[in-house]
């Protein structure tokens, strides 16, 4: 249970650290289709070495094998699409991998050994589950500021330059004539107006 948690939290770092390469280049959809069938070959061979078991062996293998192909399509979905979602998606996949095998193993327990393993596999998902959320709450907010900071930015850019367009006008209204007339063209065309 320790690996479980240990693991989670490097996966959280991972992310966390990782988490502004959100707006890199996505895999083009040819290499995309290509990977998500090397997910589907892999599973199909993992789970055909799965069957060759028995008892719970067989079911730690299977909850094995399906977490890791639920993690490889949601990591692959996120370097597909990759946003605050996808990238939410395969940390819940993480989170949901984990616990299936983990409740496997607490099958092999008895008695309160068997309570307090259910016990830990549930704490480590919820650890893992709050975790994202509260990362894709905050890439949410974090999209939202920066949303509002930049029409700020540009607000306050259109009101400058407002600004010197009037003060480069009145500078023009001391001349006469085409002089004038040039001056306000020149004042328009170097602020926009």
């Amino acid at each position: 249970m320790k690996n479980i948690i240990i693991r989670a939290m490097s996966l959280a770092i991972y992310f966390s650290v990782n988490s502004g390469a959100m707006a890199e280049e996505s895999l083009p959809i040819d290499k995309y289709e290509s990977l998500g069938k090397h997910i589907d070959a892999e599973y199909a061979a993992d789970k055909a070495e799965c069957e060759k078991r028995e008892g719970n062996l067989k079911d730690i293998c299977d909850a094995s094998v399906k977490g890791k192909m639920n993690i490889a399509k949601a990591e692959l979905e996120y370097n597909y699409k990759p946003n605050a979602k996808t990238f939410y998606n395969a940390r819940i996949a993480q989170a949901d991998a984990d616990y299936s095998v983990a409740t496997e193993k607490c099958d092999d327990k008895k008695g309160n050994a068997a309570d307090v393993c259910e016990k830990e596999a549930d704490a480590a998902r919820t650890q893992q589950t709050a975790a994202a959320e509260a990362q894709f709450k905050t890439a949410k907010a974090d999209t939202v500021a920066i949303k509002k900071s930049s029409d700020a930015h540009k607000e306050a850019e259109t009101d400058m330059r407002e600004a010197n367009y009037a003060v480069a006008k009145e500078k023009c209204e001391a001349l006469a004539g085409d002089s004038k007339d040039l001056c306000i063209k020149d004042a328009k065309l170097h602020f926009g107006m």
